[in-house]
């Protein structure tokens, strides 16, 4: 009987990584050296973002990921920070838009051309500012459009409403010491921390109330994680009191004990979790190993199931991972991450071996997709709601992004309506204006104009991309 519960029933005990060939990865990248123990790398299906090296600021390079081999020293980046960037996180509901925290206190949100960076961009769509020291973590809400979550090493945390550039909600009392990190559960009600005085809490971001709370989390005084998982429970990673990596399982209902707890081995690098909630399995990536460790948890004992170790020469400064729906199903792919050496970034491929050419649906249940299922006001409002799931039978089309549009609230809207008449007088005369046909006509043209030039700068972005493809190929 024990030896069946050793050799344990599990699609994913078989689970192989891969590094791709050196023609598939990004070449000559100056990884930042900035000491912070965030991923410096974020990907999702069109681009991947590194934070790189940048002198007298902060940059990121975005390379769309057809782009690989080597990086040119003069490639365009994202530069509008005075001080280095120290988090970066895509927006889960447009692949072009992505958040980034600096050490200059502000957090920028920026928007992406469709085709990638030409030019490099320094003016972001909105600044939001309200930290008053460097802004280490950025996380975007995963239900609720245009809602990001910021924290600094002021302790606080600010919940904004992208779409307006306004704070609106402020948690600035609950941490005494420095936030590790920060993970917003399922459909985004609740966040738990976890933070330099050996807790982690369970906040209710709306009530501005902390739900529940565990002391000495890791007896270790080292840097912990925190994270949700889908079923509500927390997964955690931290140190023993005798400096051992532990990892463990909680019940926000019941935080006295854990559920459970494991040692791991005596590196010192903080682990980074990744976790992805179809398949219930958690990635532990430890900054400055070469190994991605990957377990399994289910809701029967031991809960927390090591599957198995993938391990290179070089150890990762940094990780991406993409979302579900940036993997190839057609290769039973499940997972994919980026790993980020001194000067390169290599993504690694996890497939689960199978004999079929069919869709394995038992390893792609349907995932979160990329449609918002609430507006920022509602969530704002107090409602809750799942992500919204796409199948990804037929693989995952990336589709048009709306462009982010920032309304800020404008102080003269909130005036009497006096000021309001001398509009009013105004606008039939522009209307008017606007309406002479030979306007109308020029207006046309120049549309028609515009659009046909975008339609070749696509069909010639595809042509290109091809040729690299077939170059790649025969280099190979």
């Amino acid at each position: 009987d024990t030896m069946r519960r050793v050799v344990r029933q599990s699609k994913f005990r078989h689970v192989f990584g891969q590094a791709v060939k050196n023609d598939q990865c990004y070449d000559d990248i100056r990884v930042s050296r900035v000491t912070w123990d965030s991923s410096f790398c974020a990907v999702n299906p069109r681009f991947v973002a590194i934070i790189v090296d940048a002198s007298g600021g902060g940059a990121f390079l975005v390379l769309p990921l057809h782009k690989t081999g080597r990086i040119d020293k003069s490639y365009p980046t994202v530069c509008g920070h005075t001080g280095p960037v120290l988090d970066i996180d895509w927006c889960p509901h447009n692949d072009q838009v992505i958040a980034s925290g600096s050490e200059d206190c502000t957090v920028m949100v920026w928007q992406i051309p469709e085709n990638g960076l030409t030019l490099s961009l320094t003016e972001p769509v909105v600044v939001l500012e309200g930290h008053s020291k460097r802004v280490g973590i950025v996380a975007w809400h995963p239900t609720a459009r245009n809602v990001l979550l910021s924290a600094g090493c002021d302790n606080a945390i600010i919940i904004w409403n992208v779409g307006t550039g306004e704070a609106l909600i402020n948690l600035d009392d609950m941490h005494v010491d420095m936030i590790y990190n920060v993970s917003w559960n399922r459909n985004g009600s609740l966040i738990c921390t976890a933070s330099k005085d050996k807790k982690v809490r369970v906040i209710d971001p709306r009530k501005q109330e902390i739900v529940a709370e565990k002391e000495k989390t890791h007896e270790g005084a080292r840097p912990m994680r925190a994270i949700f998982l889908a079923d509500g429970n927390i997964f955690t990673t931290g140190f023993s009191r005798m400096s051992e990596r532990q990892l463990a399982l909680w019940n926000p209902q019941n935080m006295e004990e854990p559920i459970a707890l494991h040692e791991m081995d005596t590196s010192n690098g903080v682990l980074l979790p990744f976790y992805d909630p179809d398949t219930n399995i958690i990635y532990l990536c430890g900054k400055g190993d070469s190994s991605i460790r990957y377990f399994e948890i289910t809701d029967e004992s031991p809960y927390v199931h090591y599957l198995n170790t993938f391990s290179s020469k070089e150890p990762q400064r940094g990780m991406g991972f993409m979302p579900k729906r940036g993997l190839d199903v057609n290769k039973c792919e499940i997972a994919r991450f980026f790993k980020l050496h001194e000067r390169k970034c290599e993504p690694i491929i996890m497939t689960v071996p199978r004999k079929s050419d069919l869709f394995q649906d038992d390893l792609y249940p349907d995932t979160a997709g990329p449609e918002a299922a609430l507006e920022a006001e509602e969530w704002f409002e107090g409602k809750n709601a799942d992500p919204l799931l796409i199948s990804l039978k037929h693989g995952y089309i990336p589709g048009k992004n709306r462009d982010l549009k920032v309304v800020k609230k404008n102080i003269l809207d909130n005036k009497p309506a006096a000021n309001k008449k001398s509009d009013l007088i105004n606008a039939p005369k522009k209307a008017a204006d606007a309406s002479n046909p030979q306007n109308e006509a020029k207006l046309d043209e120049i549309l028609k104009e515009l659009r046909s030039i975008k339609d070749t700068i696509s069909s010639q972005d595809e042509r290109i991309s091809k040729l690299e493809q077939q170059m790649a190929k025969i280099g190979d």
